[in-house]
């Protein structure tokens, strides 16, 4: 009996889907759920059944039932909304409504621009959270608590402790906890620093850092790496300048720009350096046999030199005039 009610709710279910007016709908739920109806004549049989067997049939009488009055009672209010567009009423004669497709944000093209570079030179891309505790944005980065980096690497701090990352190096950290080197990561994502939102600066922005860890990682392989870079974003005539500096996590650290021939000026686009072995004894990895670089760039200054944009604040606003020019 159960098998006959199920070939009862399929049969159902398809005639009712191929319904195309009220009064064929009408006729039909008569046929189904009738006084007289094919429901009513197998459900009464349900004494025929086997004692053990009646209350499963009972259970599935009513839950057939159910079924097949929702599924009437949606034809219904399906039918009636058809119905209700009046084809008098419309001018065939009109032009469609269409819809302007929307275009990937500036940023996030630059984004998938540089990644896509990265891994052709071998990296993996690596996202993290951005919701941080002081250990992985300072303390494991060789930056401790009263280190005077820590001013330019300021944050937002919640009540519990925790931080919103003000830099991607995290990342590095949390990947180097759990992997062994060799490691060849980016990652890109927002950060979060209290900066006074100017044509120059934002309190959110995004960044895309690099590490390479192996043995014998030199400075010149991070120079060949970043130069291969550049000449694939900015082109193939594209110069790199490296300018000694310093960073807490990297030593030696360099500044480095890019020559832009339509300026006749150097840019700034990036930080680098070797990664510190202090950083590495944190993460447990041997200094004394393993080596690695790292790099950081702010994806709206590339945007920005890229794109020729002169505030960053265009980024964010969602001008659409601005957007639709990429």
């Amino acid at each position: 009996m159960i098998e006959a009610l199920r070939n009862l709710e399929k049969e159902a279910r398809d005639e009712v889907t191929l319904a195309t007016d009220a009064k064929v709908l009408q006729d039909l739920k008569v046929k189904y759920l009738g006084r007289k109806g094919l429901f009513s004549s197998l459900s009464s049989r349900i004494s025929e059944a086997p004692p053990d067997q009646r209350r499963d049939a009972g259970q599935e009488i009513n839950r057939v039932k159910l079924v097949l009055e929702e599924l009437f009672q949606n034809k219904e209010r399906s039918l009636r909304s058809v119905s209700s567009v009046s084809v008098k009423k419309l001018d065939t004669t009109m032009p469609g409504t269409f819809f302007q497709p929307g275009t990937i944000h500036p940023l996030t093209q630059v984004v998938m621009d540089i990644s896509r570079i990265f891994q052709k030179l071998g990296f993996r891309v690596v996202e993290g959270p951005e919701v941080e505790t002081e250990h992985y944005n300072f303390e494991a980065l060789n930056i401790p608590l009263n280190h005077p980096a820590r001013d330019g690497f300021d944050t937002f701090y919640f009540e519990n402790g925790k931080l919103l990352r003000s830099q991607t190096s995290p990342v590095q950290i949390r990947v180097m906890e759990k992997e062994r080197p060799p490691l060849k990561i980016i990652a890109p994502g927002k950060v979060f620093r209290p900066d006074a939102t100017d044509a120059t600066h934002s309190f959110m922005f995004h960044q895309i850092e690099g590490l390479m860890v192996d043995t014998d990682t030199t400075f010149a392989e991070l120079k060949g790496v970043l130069h291969a870079f550049a000449k694939e974003f900015f082109g193939r005539k594209a110069k790199l300048r490296f300018r000694p500096h310093y960073f807490p996590f990297t030593e030696p650290s360099a500044e480095v720009d890019v020559y832009f021939e339509k300026r006749d000026a150097w840019l700034e686009i990036l930080g680098a350096g070797m990664v510190h072995p202090n950083v590495l004894r944190a993460v447990k990895i041997d200094p004394e046999k393993y080596t690695g670089f790292a790099f950081g760039m702010g994806v709206e200054r590339i945007a920005m030199l890229k794109y020729g944009v002169e505030d960053i604040r265009h980024f964010f606003e969602n001008d659409l005039r601005f957007l639709r020019q990429f």
